[in-house]
């Protein structure tokens, strides 16, 4: 299992060794330790899948079992809180992202969460997410910051639950609602 080899990062290997390590118990820890190890050259892995220049979430594996995602923040750009229901394995390749943990308010019939604990990831760092984690997400630098996503099932279409960023109310995650807000946050730094 090699993903990188001294002078680039081989995406289709990387992709191979994280479905292998599916098989692994618990395999979060195997993919966690591939994306550590590619992360440990992250220049090689921005090379391979571009400077970070422009909001996305952009698939570059799905299936039932695995997600694969080359997330790139807006300078500036949050995410409400939200949970995947799923591990997830987060890399920072270029950049930084600052995440806010939440828990449920106990005896909230309306499912409201406050903040927990909070993590900065830099450039070569990753964090594992566990399945029942809730966060939201910031990238607190003037520049668009990468990072490779793994998670552990299909992140497009899992039932999810976000939380409105005034109200901290529990309602259904919108894959399509968190596209637009990576569109939106180009068009804020186009218009800057």
């Amino acid at each position: 299992m090699l993903a990188m080899t001294r002078s680039a990062f081989d995406l289709d290997r990387f992709i191979a060794d994280c479905r292998d390590a599916l098989a692994e118990d618990p395999p979060q820890k195997a993919v966690r330790e591939i994306l550590a190890r590619a992360l440990s050259a992250p220049a090689l892995v921005r090379d391979a899948l571009g400077e970070p220049s422009r909001a996305q979430v952009q698939r570059l594996y799905v299936a039932p079992d695995l997600a694969i995602l080359n997330a790139v923040w807006a300078p500036g750009m949050t995410i409400m809180p939200h949970n995947h229901n799923m591990w997830a394995i987060i890399g920072i390749y270029d950049g930084r992202e600052d995440n806010i943990f939440w828990r449920r308010i106990k005896d909230d019939a309306g499912g409201r969460v406050e903040a927990a604990g909070a993590q900065a990831l830099s450039t070569g760092e990753c964090a594992t997410l566990g399945p029942d984690i809730i966060h939201s997400v910031t990238n607190p630098v003037a520049r668009f910051s990468g990072a490779l996503h793994a998670y552990g099932g299909d992140f497009f279409n899992a039932p999810r639950s976000e939380w409105d960023p005034e109200t901290l109310l529990e309602k259904p995650y919108s894959v399509e609602k968190t596209l637009r807000m990576f569109e939106d946050a180009n068009k804020r730094v186009a218009g800057a």
